[in-house]
């Protein structure tokens, strides 16, 4: 097995690990407020401070990989990931609990902005969407453990512990490879057309990267993307239940078709992602991903659930397939730094639009989910359309 394959399959265990933890907080939530005595809100306490985490090392991750390389930060942030787990898993008193956050959300920002830096430069189109339906592979186990850890006694405690081990599994394997995450191939070499910026490089990078107009349109493209696709995530079912009368059973089935058909469409579709081009899949993605929405929000029988479907299909090679366009869109040398900017503007979106989506509720009514998932496609597909006017233009102008 050559370097380039064992890297390739670490990186797709690693994408599962990585997703393991993210949706595993509202199954084991019934437990810890019976065990802390808690309110439901609190749970935004260690939301607000995971994600906290996740966008402030996006922001710093490519600094961090010019300083420690790929491989270095690759095993710090996983054996971070593993720390914080285990002190969900030992924590005796809230005061002690939610702040471990912190070190999830910093330790699994960085795993992100390093594997998908890693992946735009190295793997092609068709690798970077499977490697992020192996996150989805992760994000459904994750909950199953879990619940077979509740269900069968051990408690929340228990699953945490085994997730955890997973991560320092992880860690151990990139601490094992880390010269190799570092070494050029010819193959990458070529791909990458430069070698890795050296470290004094990194303050002009950042500032370079900040200066770029077509960084900013990225950063703004994976904004609109993750504000849509996590606004709906997290309020289909009260559209379902609330506003489209769907009994409970058919609400959650439908909102979980919504997530699957993400891990499925990156499974299709990215195996034509190079054969079909990937700024022409991009295009058709957003216009599908428009008509989706448009008739999730404005048909009220099965057109508008298949409308959910035709949504996550469209989204599912978007984020991907952008993050794999990144070095050619900006240049290598900016790649690092790009792709942790976009990580953390990815991190917000997904965090401040729901959010935004609840308060317009609040005063508008329910007719605001439907109206800010339009505005969102909308929006997604004329900064889209931007960041292709400046396709033919020379990577490092802005």
């Amino acid at each position: 097995m050559t370097r380039e394959t064992r890297l390739l399959l670490l990186a797709y265990l690693a994408f599962i690990s990585l997703g393991l933890p993210d949706a595993t907080l509202g199954i084991a939530w019934p437990s810890l407020r019976q065990v802390f005595q808690l309110p439901a809100s609190a749970i935004g306490l260690v939301l607000g401070t995971a994600v906290s985490g996740y966008f402030l090392s996006g922001l710093l991750a490519g600094g961090w990989m010019h300083r420690t390389g790929v491989g270095g930060l690759l095993a710090a942030s996983s054996g971070l990931v593993a720390l914080g787990l285990t002190g969900y898993a030992l924590a005796p008193a809230w005061g002690l609990f939610f702040p471990v956050a912190l070190l999830v959300g910093l330790g699994s920002g960085a795993i992100d902005a390093a594997l998908n830096a890693y992946a735009a430069r190295h793997f092609s189109v068709r690798h970077v969407n499977w490697l992020h339906a192996c996150w989805g592979v992760g994000a459904s186990t994750g909950p199953a453990i879990m619940t077979a850890a509740i269900a069968f006694g051990p408690g929340y405690r228990a699953g945490y512990a085994v997730i955890a081990a997973a991560l320092a599994a992880m860690a151990l394997a990139f601490a094992a490879t880390r010269r190799s995450w570092d070494r050029e191939t010819p193959a990458s070499a070529a791909t990458a057309r430069q070698p890795a910026p050296s470290a004094p490089q990194a303050t002009s990078s950042v500032r370079e990267a900040l200066a770029s107009r077509r960084v900013w349109l990225l950063m703004a493209s994976f904004f609109c993307y993750s504000g849509l696709e996590s606004s709906v995530g997290q309020w289909c079912f009260t559209w379902l239940t609330e506003a489209r009368g769907l009994p409970v059973e058919g609400a959650g089935s439908w909102t979980s078709a919504y997530w699957g058909s993400l891990t499925l469409g990156r499974v299709l579709l990215g195996s034509i992602a190079e054969r079909f081009g990937p700024d022409r899949l991009l295009r058709l993605a957003s216009l599908g991903a428009l008509a989706g929405v448009a008739l999730f929000a404005l048909s009220p029988g099965l057109p508008g659930r298949f409308g959910l479907l035709l949504l996550g299909m469209s989204l599912a090679p978007i984020y991907p397939t952008l993050m794999a366009r990144t070095p050619a869109r900006v240049g290598p040398a900016l790649s690092g730094h790009t792709v942790g900017f976009l990580v953390s503007s990815a991190t917000l979106g997904s965090a401040l639009m729901p959010a935004l989506v609840g308060v317009l509720i609040g005063r508008l009514g329910l007719t605001s989910i439907g109206a800010m998932a339009i505005a969102l496609g909308c929006a997604f597909l004329c900064v889209h359309e931007l960041i292709l006017r400046y396709a033919s233009r020379p990577a490092l102008s802005s």
